[in-house]
Formats: C-alpha cells, structure tokens, sequence
C-alpha cells in the first residue's frame, strides 16, 4: 500500500506552478499547488491527465474553454488537449493529477477528425493586403488560399468558422504609389482596395467580413481607445530615440522610404522589418541608411514617438507560444529577436497618412500601421458579430475566441510577437489563444513577387469561369508550405494538360462512358466483391484518412491535400486498368458490377474532398453524379445509391488554357 499527503516541502517546479511525483507501479500522480493569482504553463502531452481539486478556488481551461473548479471537481484532459489551471481565488489551489500513456487513445487523438474548436467561434484571418496594387499569384496562393480553404473544411465538419480579411489602407506603401501616380492616398487606397476584392471573387474566395479600414466610420475611434489602452498599461509612452532623416529634404525616413542593411542578417532590407530573416529594425540600426528616393545617404538624428520596451515582453511572448498551433519557424524568429537585447519599437511615426492617437506626446504622428492591425482584427470580428446578430465586441476580446492567423513570413514578426503584447496590454486578463499558419514567398522566374516592381501575374489575367479550379489546384500544389517555391507558367500549363485534363478528366469521361454503355446512366449495384475490391475500398479510406488530416488544423497542408486528390485518380486507374480485363465476359457481371460501384465511389470522394481546395469543381462533380451540393465532410468510403442517374460522359471539367501572361510589363492600373 502507498500512502501519500499532501506536502509543500515535497513540491518543485513544473509547468510554471509547483508539482510533486508519487513514487509506485502503475498511472504516474502526485500533489500540485497553483499560488493565488498563479496559473500553469499552457502545455499539452500524450498522456491522458485527471486533475482532482483538493482545496481552493480557479479555473481549468482546456483548448480555450474556461471551466471554474472547487474542492470535489475532477477533471479528464484527453491527449493533446491544450490546459491550463489557473488559481482566482485567495487561497492555494490544491490539486491531485493523476496521468497515464494510451497509445491508442493518443493515436485517436491526433487524428484530424477531432473536433478541438467543439462549440467556440473561430475567427479565420488572412492578413490584409496593402491597397497599393492588385493581388497577384504570389498573394493568392499563401493566405488567401489557405484560409479559404481552411475555413470551408472546418464549416464541412460542423465548426462556426469564418473567413475575415479587408484593405490595410494605412500604409505607408499606399502613399508612395499616390505620389508615384498622382493621386491622394485615400483614391488610391479605395480603387485598389475594389480591384483585391474583385480578384478575391475571381479566385472564388468571399470573406465573411471584408473591412476597409479607411471607410469605416467606427474603426479609428475604436483604435483610439485601443491605443489609449496601451498607453494607459505603461509600457507604451513617448520616448526620444534614434532615427533617419533625408539629409536634403529633412524628412522622416520609415518602412518603403529608406533602406540598408539588417542588423540581424545584415542582408539588404527597407525600414521596419526585413523580409529575408523576418527580424524588426529601427531605421536608425540599419548599417549605411540610405533614403529610397534619392540614394542618397540618410542623415542620423533623434525624435520623440511612443515606443514599447519589446524586450521587457520575451516570457509572455513565450508563454503565449505555448498556448496554440505556433510553428517552430516563428518560435525560432522570437528566440532570435530577444536574444538581441533591447528594442524600443516606435509605434508611432510622423505622418499625414493615418489615424492620429488621443494621447499627447507626439504631435503630428500616427499610430503605426502595424500595432494598428492588432486591433484591426478585434474590429472585424465585432462587424462580423452584427451581421450575425452575435455581441461581440472589440474592446471586450472574450476567452472562448480561437484565432486563425493566415500570413507570409515577412509578417511574423507583427502576428506572432508584437500582437501578443499588445493584446496583453490592452486586455491583461485575455489569454488570447492563436494559431499560426506561415507560407514563405512564392517565386516568379526564381525572383519574389513584387507589386512595387510589377514583377507579377496579377490574378485578374489568368482567373476566370473555366481557369479557377485549375489555378486554384496548382497553387495549392505549389504554394510555398516551409520553403520557397516557384511559379512556372510551363507546369502550370502542363499539370493542366497532363493532370487534370489528361488523368482527371479523362478518367470521369471514360467512368462515364461507361455507366452509359453497361448500365444506361444509372448506378449499378455492387454486386460481387472480389479480394481486389476490398483492397481497393482500404485503399480509398487510407486516401480519406490523409486527406483529412491535411486541412485539419494541426497538419494543415494544400500541398498534401492536392498530392492526395490527385493520388485517388492515380489509384483509381491503377485498379481500373486490371479489373476490366474481363469486362466482357458475362460470367463475371456481378464482379463487374463492384467495380463501376467502386469507381463511382471514387468520384464521390473526389467531389467531397475537393470542395475545399476546388469548390466549383467538386459542386459539378457531384451534380453529375446526382447529388445535391456537399457541405460535411465524409466520414467513411461511400457508394452511390444504386438507380442514381450520372451524367459524366460529356461533362467537360477542364479546358486547355491560352497561355499564362508573364514580365514585369504587367501592370495593374
């Protein structure tokens, strides 16, 4: 028999509150104490885990869902589940845990079936395009895409999802392409802004909400408050620092205005952020600052902005990563980031383009345009509340909300370092729980995408009625998922060709040919099962099987769910290619029977596993094969229902294309 009480001087360290181990056969256990005020590290593990409340007062929350707890509650976290515990009471939070391996039920657990959002909303962010150009492929194919499809996998399993993007019209970038073209800032921001959301129709992508921060008459209002908020923590207050000058003009360099070399990587970069190794500058730490217009030399000089002591914020920013789907990608930027030492970042810079702040202390200036997204997001959400009828609200972040963040990496370091802070500041009892998909950059002739350098194909050249399916595949394909990819026109136009129009395509006109010739149009029933088809019906599952789990939200892959589509039809026509051997033999037409069964199943399963990546595609496909239009996910391999009319013989799904339109003389005026 083993005897255990509880005792302080046995307790040590571990997750951020203080635990001790039980010695003895069997479940691991021993005694936990969270101090009043205290919480644990967020963090999940294999195990299974039952926390028995002793003594005290808190809350336990498990992936975002906040349950309030007291002496007598016992608690099962499952697998992988993100938990926290957390003491709101004045006394120490006693607990008994209690925890073992499954295999099984850990396996279980992982799988991408599993509904960790359960009943909570889920707010989809792709980060909002600058309004300085048109999008091209390069923006399409990484968060657009992704959270398009995201959203539309998560609505087919039952989760309140939603898609929200809009216009980041304050940016300086808006206001070097008015100079540039002559116009104000707040023209062009507005046409362009119409043009993204008109190409993100074309791509047959319609956010949910879609804000144009310019327009919106209770967006700056409600970014004052927040700001004053941050203000109002302490952290962020007006502070003379270092920054550059246009030595002839006298003017404030920042962001496209001025460049150099990056103290981080030492590669060239402009002001603010460097897009190759993802770290922040200062403007006045960039190695020989030159302004951007003139080349010349940018002249050193000191100024008074609000800044935060990013610095001071490393434990919290690890914290938070704890908490989510963060990859190490990004945990890896912010390791680099605090390693530097100190940053003040200015979050605020002279300007006549932007909403100025209530606060005084740096007249003339607005709030910088990245610290603004952070609340530019909670904004969004409440527009999205109103149409629904739901209250939420921006200046009241509420714990149940799980935040999906879709961006490319030269937008880390703002989502995923700096956004947490200021949430934490702005809201200090919000835990906000994000997760984080990053793409890298897709390339053009092995160079970036560029808007300012119209070194593009700009989406409205190339999207249309018989295009998107096609373009939507090869950039799912494609898209750069953990490294940098390259648009060829020569592949897309041969995976075209070769894949979807010389393998798809082909298969569901002959599969339909054939139902047409044996079976007048209609569904056969399966008659007998031969051990080729069972094999052929495990093959299709193991298909499903992976599909699902790469737009689930832990594995979340376009690259694999297109390898996947396209790895049914492969397996589709491998079988194919045997079974019909004895197609006419009137001795095996049961068999017969089976396998046209089989193959329309297959085109089932295409029709419902494309609907994320291929949604006008797979709605055809499964009006031909006589269903109404897909909206949950399939669980498991399913027949047609014998007697369904098809129509696939003379349905053309693809068309050859007449070319992709290349070079830097695109423009997208």
């Amino acid at each position: 028999m083993i005897v255990s009480r509880f005792s302080r001087s046995e307790l040590s360290a571990a997750f951020g509150i203080e635990m001790s181990s039980i010695d003895g056969p069997g479940p691991g256990s021993g005694w936990g104490r969270v101090a009043p005020g205290g919480r644990s590290d967020p963090h999940q593990h294999d195990e299974t885990e039952v926390f028995v409340i002793v003594s005290g007062s808190g809350d336990l929350l498990v992936d975002g869902e906040r349950t309030p707890v007291g002496p007598g509650s016992v608690v099962v976290v499952e697998p992988f589940e993100t938990h926290v515990i957390e003491n709101t009471g004045p006394d120490d939070l006693v607990f008994f845990d209690l925890y073992w391996r499954d295999p099984l039920r850990a396996v279980e657990a992982a799988g991408a079936v599993r509904q960790r959002f359960g009943q909570r909303p889920v707010f989809v962010f792709s980060t909002p395009p600058t309004p300085n150009g048109d999008l091209h492929l390069g923006h399409l194919s990484g968060p657009y895409l992704g959270a398009d499809a995201f959203v539309r996998f998560q609505r087919m399993n039952g989760t309140d999802a939603w898609h929200l993007t809009g216009s980041d019209d304050y940016q300086s970038y808006v206001v070097e392409r008015a100079r540039r073209d002559g116009t104000e800032p707040a023209e062009t921001a507005a046409h362009f802004s119409a043009a993204i959301r008109a190409t993100l129709h074309l791509m047959d992508i319609t956010p949910d909400q879609y804000t144009v921060t310019n327009d919106d008459e209770g967006y700056a209002p409600g970014l004052r408050r927040f700001f004053s908020r941050l203000v109002a923590s302490g952290s962020v207050r007006p502070q003379e620092t270092g920054a550059v000058f246009d030595d002839e003009t006298g003017a404030y360099l920042y962001e496209v205005s001025v460049s150099g070399g990056c103290p981080g990587c030492g590669g060239e970069t402009s002001g603010n952020i460097c897009e190759e190794c993802g770290e922040p500058n200062t403007c006045a730490d960039l190695t020989d600052p030159r302004a951007s217009r003139s080349g010349a030399p940018a002249r050193p000089g000191r100024i008074t902005r609000f800044c935060l002591p990013l610095h001071e914020f490393g434990a919290q920013v690890a914290d938070h990563h704890r908490t989510g789907r963060v990859p190490v990608r990004l945990r890896e930027l912010a390791a680099r980031v605090f390693h530097r030492g100190r940053l003040d970042l200015p979050v605020t810079h002279p300007s006549g383009w932007g909403v100025t702040p209530d606060e005084p202390g740096a007249p003339g200036q607005v709030i910088w345009v990245w610290p603004e997204m952070a609340y530019g997001f909670l904004h969004g959400i409440e527009l999205l509340g109103r149409r629904l009828g739901r209250h939420w609200q921006a200046d009241a972040p509420e714990q149940d909300w799980k935040i999906v963040h879709f961006f490319g990496y030269d937008n880390s370091f703002y989502h995923s370092l700096l956004y947490p802070v200021l949430y934490g500041l702005a809201f200090p009892r919000w835990r906000p729980d994000i997760d984080y998909h990053v793409n890298e950059f897709y390339l053009l002739s092995k160079e970036k995408f560029s808007t300012s350098r119209r070194h593009a194909i700009w989406g409205r050249d190339i999207l249309g009625p018989d295009s998107v399916d096609a373009v939507r595949y090869f950039l799912a394909s494609t898209r750069p998922e953990g490294r940098r990819t390259n648009f060829e026109p020569s592949a897309y136009e041969a995976v075209l060709r070769d894949t979807l129009i010389g393998s798809w395509q082909r298969w569901l006109t002959e599969l339909g040919g054939r139902v047409r010739k044996w079976y007048g149009n209609v569904t056969p029933d399966a008659g007998v099962w031969r051990p080729e088809h069972t094999a052929f019906l495990d093959r299709l599952h193991t298909r499903l099987t992976a599909i699902t789990g790469s737009l689930g939200q832990d594995g979340f892959s376009l690259n694999q769910a297109a390898a996947e589509l396209t790895g049914i039809v492969t397996d589709v026509t491998r079988f194919t290619g045997s079974a019909y051997a004895l197609q006419d033999d009137e001795r095996w037409h049961d068999e017969r029977r089976t396998t046209v069964a089989l193959e329309l199943a297959a085109a089932r399963l295409v029709a419902a596993c494309a609907v994320p990546v291929m949604p006008r595609f797979a709605a055809r496909l499964a009006g031909c094969l006589g269903l109404p239009e897909i909206a949950t996910w399939p669980r498991t391999v399913e027949l047609l229902p014998a007697g369904t009319r098809i129509d696939l013989a003379d349905t053309i799904f693809f068309t050859a294309d007449r070319g992709v339109r290349t070079g830097h003389d695109l423009t997208n005026a």
